[in-house]
């Protein structure tokens, strides 16, 4: 049997041995075409993860974003830097929880975010991380519309010059340049502060640095092309000075928002002048000890003497618990987690040194010097700001006498020293000789405590200052 062809059709012939039948083959619409099977890759399946600002700390409910280290449509790294924030006490990174796609940035440099608010939306593969938050679906694109036929070419729109065209009045282009680049708004803090000084939108500056970032002397630049630029003011004989209103840093905002609760805490203040004469020559001899060169602060001594004191009275160093009004308690503490005020460029922040009762005069200086060291750099963790059970605000160190500090409302005493003064004074021979002395301010909360118990503190604290070794009878 044999396939041929026979007048343009198709035709079966079968052969045999005694006859010849040529049988014509219809065409069927039906098996013209057999369909190709093809193959494809199915979908990876992916989806969005909110990162979410946790709560960075004690009473720290917003935080303002610095600078974004990335921008939508970059790739990201699990626990890889996303953006650096500046809450009311300190500067902090925020890492990654996810690595995957950054979709969208719900907050640009320089805004205020909440906690409990997601910062950006990463696109992660499915699966790969636990439910911790909702999973968003990415929004599907929208179809594209069918492309309708024009009846008329269209034309370009062309801008007609107005250049030497009477009668045409010419628009004067406003000093604004756009940054080519999205790092463009990634500036130092230092740069930030010059921007608000000087009244500039960072979206105005045209930034030379690396990506495109704005450094100062573009900030610079731009205020002298700005000034040169405007129009003269009509000279008047008394200068006029406008009112500008200015936004609270973080850290004045959370210290508006803590010294607001601290007015309904009734104060019992309590004042003492204490001679340090002892431990003014101590800290001498230990500062000339060739083999011993330490810095032991004077600020020490304080910490460590407050922490003996409060073994002995422990209620100053309770906590309010007014969670129930009709019921409120106290909270007994057994840690002495002594705060520490400090001025740092950023402003008042008050770190605290864990567990005092644990530690050596000698600890306590160093941790006080690391920070210090840390809070001159804003580089103060959450972890150092937070727990805190009583406060000393060495004050002198600036200048004042007196102080009257006010409570946190965490805390239910705090102690601020005064300036060290050199007067006369009467020894034990009733001769006259030199004294210094310094001013121990205390405020308590009346609600609680009441005036024999804080004079009572204050004296044990006393005593370990003026002698210095009635200390070591209780050091462990």
């Amino acid at each position: 049997m044999s396939i041929i062809r026979c007048n343009g059709g198709l035709s079966l012939a079968l052969r045999s041995c005694q006859s010849r039948r040529v049988l014509p083959i219809t065409r069927s619409p039906s098996i013209i075409a057999i369909p190709r099977r093809t193959f494809h890759a199915a979908p990876s399946l992916w989806g969005l993860k909110s990162q979410i600002l946790k709560d960075v700390g004690e009473g720290i409910t917003e935080v303002q974003i610095i600078q974004w280290y990335v921008e939508e449509g970059a790739h990201i790294e699990e626990w890889k830097p996303l953006c650096q924030y500046q809450s009311d006490k300190a500067v902090d990174d925020i890492t990654s929880r996810y690595g995957g796609i950054v979709k969208k940035l719900h907050f640009e440099a320089d805004d205020t975010v909440p906690t409990g608010k997601a910062l950006c939306d990463i696109e992660v593969e499915d699966g790969k991380y636990p439910d911790d938050n909702p999973t968003l679906e990415p929004t599907p694109a929208p179809a594209p519309a069918p492309i309708q036929p024009s009846s008329a070419p269209v034309q370009a729109e062309t801008k007609q010059p107005t250049e030497g065209v009477e009668g045409v009045p010419q628009k004067q282009e406003a000093f604004v340049t756009v940054p080519s680049s999205r790092y463009a708004t990634l500036a130092t803090p230092a740069v930030r502060g010059m921007l608000k000084t000087l009244n500039v939108n960072i979206l105005n500056v045209q930034g030379t640095g690396k990506d495109g970032r704005v450094l100062k002397e573009d900030v610079l630049r731009f205020v002298a092309a700005r000034d040169s630029a405007a129009p003269a003011q009509p000279t008047t004989t008394v200068p006029q000075q406008a009112e500008i209103a200015v936004k609270l840093t973080p850290i004045q905002s959370q210290m508006f928002k803590t010294m607001t609760r601290s007015l309904s805490i009734p104060h019992f203040l309590y004042a003492d002048e204490l001679n340090i004469n002892n431990i003014t020559a101590m800290r001498k001899k230990l500062a000339n000890d060739p083999k011993d060169p330490r810095r032991i602060t004077f600020l020490s001594f304080v910490i460590k003497a407050v922490s003996l004191a409060l073994d002995e009275y422990p209620l100053l160093n309770a906590k309010v618990d007014t969670s129930n009004p009709d019921k409120p308690q106290l909270i007994m503490r057994p840690k002495h987690n002594i705060g520490v005020a400090m001025d740092t460029p950023q402003g008042l922040i008050v770190p605290n040194i864990k567990d005092v009762a644990s530690r050596s005069i000698q600890e306590v200086a160093s941790e006080i010097a690391r920070l210090s060291a840390l809070g001159k750099e804003g580089k103060l963790t959450p972890a150092d700001l937070s727990g805190g059970t009583i406060t000393v605000s060495n004050i002198g160190n600036i200048g004042g006498t007196y102080v009257a500090p006010v409570i946190v409302p965490s805390e239910v005493a705090i102690l601020g020293v005064g300036k060290t003064k050199t007067v006369p004074v009467f020894d034990e021979a009733g001769q006259v000789t030199k004294g210094e002395l310094v001013n121990f301010s205390w405020s308590a909360d009346h609600r609680v405590v009441d005036g024999a118990t804080m004079a009572r503190m204050a004296n044990k604290v006393r005593e370990c200052i003026e002698s210095p070794e009635f200390m070591l009878l209780n050091l462990r």
